[in-house]
């Protein structure tokens, strides 16, 4: 059964570092919105961008979402490609994987990446990933069902975990209510453009966090607004981070890191990194 309205718990603008604002990292507001353990606001103009390098990450998915623009992928897993406006990528790191990605060349990019960390049963799995454009992700409303299901929308995207991911855009003043999944006791909203009101205060461009409970959250647009929500079952395991990383236990950590010294050394013998 649905509660009264959840109320606001934490805010942040986090910490910006040029096109980019790091608003969730595993040592601060991760710890409160696990499985979500990590997430950047990125806004690049055409020229101004670059690509990350290769590197590598284990124990997590990572998920990006295209609000407008386009950005090259390669990874491990041999999947490689041009992600544009409305596109999706889930890449599961599972034991270990390097990947890469920026703007392509000419055209500036505006979006979030997630990290999610992973079951045990997925955090020493094997690496995949999936990219779906715009056409190919569901909606039910004004939410496009990045992750997992709502109202009759249900994503391609299904982990293991009971998890929620939703791009969402409201005209000024529209109202939309989220009603959560049972047992989806964490949820949190970030803003990419406008401000919403919520919980009786504005929400700008920041992340903030609800109570945890299975309320109903309620959101009027302040402008045209655009935004990314989830919730979820809360990750039941401590955070134990590598620099790239995050995992279960220090023994699963230790498995990933050695997969990813091990595909290291296979990209620096052919020149790669």
């Amino acid at each position: 059964m649905i509660q009264a309205q959840r109320k606001l718990t934490y805010r942040t603008r986090g910490r910006r570092h040029g096109a980019i604002t790091r608003l969730v990292s595993p040592g601060d507001v991760g710890q409160m919105i696990k499985p979500f353990v990590f997430l950047d606001h990125f806004k690049m103009e055409a020229d101004r961008g670059g690509k990350m390098g290769m590197h590598p990450h284990s124990g997590i998915a990572t998920v990006t979402v295209i609000f407008d623009g386009a950005v090259e992928y390669s990874e491990t897993t041999g999947s490689a490609g041009v992600l544009r406006t409305g596109g999706v990528e889930w890449m599961a790191a599972g034991n270990g994987v390097w990947h890469d990605g920026g703007p392509v060349e000419g055209q500036g990019v505006h979006g979030f990446q997630l990290w999610l960390a992973l079951p045990t049963e997925d955090e020493n799995g094997p690496s995949h990933s999936q990219y779906l454009a715009a056409e190919q992700v569901p909606h039910y409303g004004p939410a496009r069902v990045i992750i997992g299901a709502y109202g009759d929308a249900v994503s391609a995207i299904q982990p293991r975990a009971s998890i929620n991911y939703l791009h969402v855009k409201l005209a000024d003043g529209e109202r939309w209510t989220y009603a959560p999944p049972a047992g989806h006791d964490v949820a949190w909203v970030s803003v990419g453009a406008g401000a919403l009101l919520a919980a009786g205060t504005v929400i700008g461009q920041e992340v903030a966090v609800f109570e945890e409970c299975n309320a109903a959250i309620e959101f009027v647009a302040e402008g045209a607004t655009e935004f990314v929500l989830g919730s979820a079952v809360k990750h039941p395991h401590d955070l134990v981070t590598g620099y790239y990383s995050v995992h279960t236990s220090e023994a699963a950590l230790a498995q990933g890191e050695r997969e990813i010294e091990r595909i290291g050394k296979q990209l620096r013998a052919a020149n790669l990194i």
